[in-house]
C-alpha cells in the first residue's frame, strides 16, 4: 500500500485538536518572557557598558593628570625629587591596574574568576619577566638608600652623566653631549657607582711634566700661581703642587686644588690652559718623549 493510500484511510475526526491552541498560547507566553528577559539584560548590560566606558576614560585622564602634578611638584612638593619620581611611576601603574579591575567588575565579569586569571597571569609574567622584577627591586633599593638623587652627576657601567629621573624600572641620565642613557635599576643597584655630587666640593688634579733642567721650586711656584689666578679655586684646603715621579724624558708634577662640585670642569680646563701659558712665559719646557741616537764611526 502506498503512502497516499494510507493517508486516504486516516479518519480526521479521530484527531484531538483541543491541546493545539493551548500549546500555541504557552509558546507565545514563553517567547514573550524570553524577549523581556533579553531586552532587560541588554538594557542593563548597555547601561553598565556605557558607565564602564565613561569611568575608564575619565579615570584614565584623572590618573594621568594626577601623575603630571606629582611630576611637576604641584602635589607632594616637599618630597625629595628622587623619591617623588619613583613614587609617581609606582602609583600611576597601581591606579591604572585598579581602574581596569573596577571597569571589569562593572561590566559583570565575576571577581573570583578575575582574581584567578590575574593570579595565573602574575605567575606567568613573573617567570617571564624576572629581569623586570629585579629592576623594580633595584628601584626600591635606590629610592630607600639614596646612593644618588636626581640632579647628581654619576658614573655607572661605563656611562656618566646627570641623573634626569628614577622610574620604577629604569634610571635616566643625560650625558655631557646631551644623550639620554637609560639604565635598568637592577644594574644600578648591583654595579659599582661613582657619585661626583655626593659632597659639595671636589678636588681637581692637574698632571704636567717639565724638563730635567727646570728648577723644581720654579715649576711648583708656577703651578701655584696658576691656581691662585682662578677665582673658583678654594683657599681652604689650600692648593698644593708636588713632584710625583721621574720619567724617562721628564719630571712629573701634580697640582691639587679644591673647588665647588658644580664648577669642577670649568676649573680643570681653565687651570690646564693657564698652566701652559705660565710655563711659556717663564720659559719652563714641557718635554715630549724623545730618543737620542748616537752613531759611532769605526
Amino acid at each position: 500500500m502506498t503512502v497516499f493510500e494510507q493517508a486516504a484511510e486516516i479518519d480526521l475526526t479521530d484527531i484531538d485538536l483541543s491541546n493545539i491552541s493551548e500549546n500555541i498560547s504557552n509558546a507565545g507566553a514563553i517567547w514573550e518572557a524570553v524577549k523581556t528577559t533579553v531586552v532587560e539584560y541588554i538594557t542593563d548590560a548597555g547601561i553598565n557598558l556605557v558607565l564602564a566606558v565613561i569611568l575608564l576614560i575619565v579615570g584614565w585622564k584623572a590618573i594621568n593628570f594626577f601623575s603630571k602634578k606629582i611630576k611637576d611638584g604641584t602635589f607632594l612638593s616637599k618630597m625629595e625629587p628622587t623619591t617623588r619620581s619613583f613614587f609617581r611611576s609606582f602609583v600611576t601603574i597601581f591606579l591604572k591596574i585598579l581602574l581596569v579591575i573596577t571597569v571589569a567588575a562593572i561590566i559583570g565579569i565575576p571577581m573570583t574568576s578575575m582574581v584567578t586569571v590575574l593570579s595565573s597571569c602574575a605567575l606567568a609574567i613573573g617567570l617571564a619577566l624576572q629581569d623586570s622584577l629585579s629592576n623594580i627591586a633595584g628601584g626600591f633599593i635606590v629610592t630607600a638608600f639614596k646612593p644618588f638623587v636626581v640632579g647628581d652627576y654619576i658614573k655607572i657601567d661605563g656611562y656618566e652623566g646627570t641623573v634626569k629621573s628614577i622610574n620604577i624600572f629604569y634610571t635616566k641620565i643625560v650625558t655631557g653631549d646631551n644623550k639620554m642613557v637609560i639604565i635598568p635599576n637592577g644594574e644600578v643597584s648591583s654595579n659599582t657607582l661613582t657619585d661626583y655630587n655626593a659632597f659639595p666640593t671636589r678636588r681637581v688634579d692637574i698632571d704636567i711634566t717639565a724638563s730635567y733642567s727646570a728648577d723644581c721650586d720654579t715649576v711648583k711656584k708656577a703651578l701655584l700661581d696658576a691656581a691662585h689666578s682662578n677665582e673658583y679655586v678654594l683657599s681652604e684646603p689650600a692648593p698644593t703642587a708636588v713632584l710625583t715621579s721621574f720619567d724617562d724624558s721628564a719630571v712629573a708634577y701634580q697640582l691639587k686644588v679644591w673647588c665647588n662640585a658644580d664648577v669642577y670642569w670649568d676649573v680643570k680646563f681653565n687651570l690646564m690652559e693657564k698652566t701652559k701659558k705660565i710655563f711659556e712665559e717663564r720659559n719652563i719646557e714641557i718635554p715630549f718623549p724623545q730618543m737620542d741616537v748616537h752613531i759611532t764611526k769605526e
